[in-house]
This record gives C-alpha cells, structure tokens and sequence, in this order.
C-alpha cells in the first residue's frame, strides 16, 4: 500500500477546491476571478501532490513543450481577463497534455461498470426511458 503524506492530502484539497471553482466558473458565464483562482488552485495543488520538480518536470517535456504552451497560455488568458479564450486554448492544452491518460481512465471505466451492483442499476436505466 502506498502511503500519502499530509503535503499529498492537502494538494488533494486544494485540487477538488480548484476543480470547484472552475466548473462554478463556468456555470457562471465564464467569472474570469473564479475561473484564475480555480486555475491557480488546481496548479498548486498538483505541485503539492506530485512535487514542484515533477511538476516542473511534467510540464516542460520536450515532447509535450506545445502542449505545455496552450495549457499554461490558456491559463495565463484566463489570469488576464480573457476567460472565454483561455478557457478554450487551456482545454486543448488539456486534452494534448492527458491524452496518453485517456485509454487508462476509459479502461478504469469499463472495469467499474462491470460491478453488478452498476450494471444492474444502468440495465434498469437504459430500460426505463422510452421516448413514447
């Protein structure tokens, strides 16, 4: 088992608390103040989660270099009041950057709703909407 020091418990909160504010960002047209500070948050709690020098080290890949710039340009539009273009250059820098994530987390998926417990309940929620 893999023990998780406070400064990674605490980069998870701080990470949730990020992710918060952005999707509460969004759902309010774009609030460039909650989409930068959920930003900021969501940055910092990964460097606290996986370390500055990993962090550092994700980031500036020469392979990932272009991705990197989207991501991070993105976020600086959103810190500069360009929320809806920086949203949509950050999440292309996003999709560039975790891609290579994408097939574990569908995998990781697909295991889940195997579940009994999942298939049933989606088997009797396929089965109940009708369009009649």
């Amino acid at each position: 088992m893999v023990a998780i020091t406070e400064f990674q418990k605490i980069g998870v909160g701080i990470s949730g608390f990020g992710i918060f504010f952005i999707l509460f960002g969004v759902l309010l047209y774009f609030d460039s103040v909650l989409l930068a500070f959920g930003n900021i948050l969501f940055l910092t709690g990964l460097a606290f989660i996986i370390g500055l020098r990993r962090t550092a080290h994700f980031f500036f890949q020469r392979q990932k270099l272009r991705a990197s710039s989207f991501f991070l340009g993105g976020v600086a539009l959103v810190v500069l009041r360009w929320p809806r273009i920086g949203m949509l250059v950050e999440s292309y820098g996003f999709f560039l950057l975790f891609k290579s994530f994408f097939p574990m987390v569908f995998g990781f998926l697909g295991t889940v709703l195997n579940l009994p417990f999942l298939t049933t309940l989606f088997n009797l929620s396929e089965s109940s909407s009708s369009m009649v």
